[in-house]
């Protein structure tokens, strides 16, 4: 475990909900624009029932289980079906990259599909494409206008804005936010543009 904290939430159509953050640590993949790289080692081994007493004890509804990459480790299905056990309402940010067919399917998975300049774009999982549902997300961050018009093909080839929302985020200093929303009224893609409200509030602050 990297962190348990209580914060708002950032991003996802649950942007502004009180949250608990369930931060697991590892992750297959290197981002090159990654802003949590300190969850990549390190951490502290916790057995489920101390993680779900840690998360009870903030006494919020909304639990996003994130990282890294949670999926890297396989305990993190059972932590998600308890967390939902105990009545929690509960998203799971994933990077796309591995197979969410066996997440338990009372959680909103919000899957990242990496742009290429993200370095990581080849990683995509498009099996997983098929198994989005309504209560699901695809977020795509970009960095400048060929990863946007590269999000512009996805969204159209996989009929992407017809299963889920889709969420398109710039990544911070180097896409200018209003760029994105300019391109998204322009072209008028059927998206919700989103900013990481945490770092409006408190910039890189961890816990936060």
């Amino acid at each position: 475990m990297s962190e348990i904290f209580a914060s708002l939430q950032g991003e996802s159509t649950r942007a502004g909900l009180p949250t608990v953050f369930v931060r697991l640590t590892g992750c297959p993949l290197r981002c090159t624009w990654c802003d949590t790289e300190y969850a990549f080692r390190g951490g502290e081994l916790l057995d489920l029932q101390a993680v779900l007493d840690d998360v009870a004890a903030h006494d919020l509804h909304y639990v996003c289980v994130t990282g890294g990459e949670p999926l890297a480790q396989a305990s993190c299905l059972t932590l998600l079906t308890a967390l939902c056990d105990a009545g929690h309402s509960v998203s799971l940010e994933t990077s796309g990259a591995l197979d969410i067919g066996s997440v338990d399917p009372r959680v909103s998975r919000i899957v990242d599909l990496k742009a290429p300049s993200s370095g990581e774009a080849e990683r995509n999982r498009t099996e997983n494409i098929a198994l989005i549902t309504e209560r699901d997300e695809i977020k795509i961050v970009l960095a400048d206008e060929a990863d946007y018009h590269w999000a512009e093909q996805q969204i159209a080839a996989h009929r992407l804005s017809e299963r889920c929302p889709v969420l398109l985020s710039p990544v911070a200093g180097q896409l200018h936010p209003a760029r994105l929303a300019e391109w998204i009224v322009r072209d008028r893609l059927p998206v919700r543009f989103q900013l990481q409200l945490h770092k409006v509030l408190w910039k890189d602050a961890r816990g936060r």
